[in-house]
């Protein structure tokens, strides 16, 4: 029953974290200038821009708040994984609960 109750604070502190990790990335990438800062930019505004749609079809599709926070938890470790230009197993959470 506890951990029930923690599990989606839990999940929304670690969505922060990572997601305050990608930030400095970005803005390291973004702060070197180039044409990397620029396809940067562009390609977080458009990550933004589906982040937002796939959330909203979740929810209007009967979807969990949890399982929005998964998938943008999903979505942010790519970008570190990407950004760090390492290889790690992201395991994929489910679109739809």
């Amino acid at each position: 029953m506890f951990l029930a109750t923690i599990e989606m604070p839990l999940q929304i502190v670690l969505l922060a974290m990572e997601a305050h990790a990608v930030i400095g990335l970005r803005l390291s990438k973004i702060a070197t200038g180039g044409p990397g800062a620029a396809k940067e930019t562009h390609r977080m505004v458009a990550e933004k821009v589906s982040a937002l749609a796939e959330a909203t079809g979740t929810i209007l599709g009967g979807g969990s708040a949890q399982t929005v926070i998964r998938r943008y938890r999903y979505h942010v470790q790519a970008n570190e994984v990407r950004l760090l230009g390492t290889r790690r197993a992201l395991n994929a959470p489910p679109r739809r609960a």
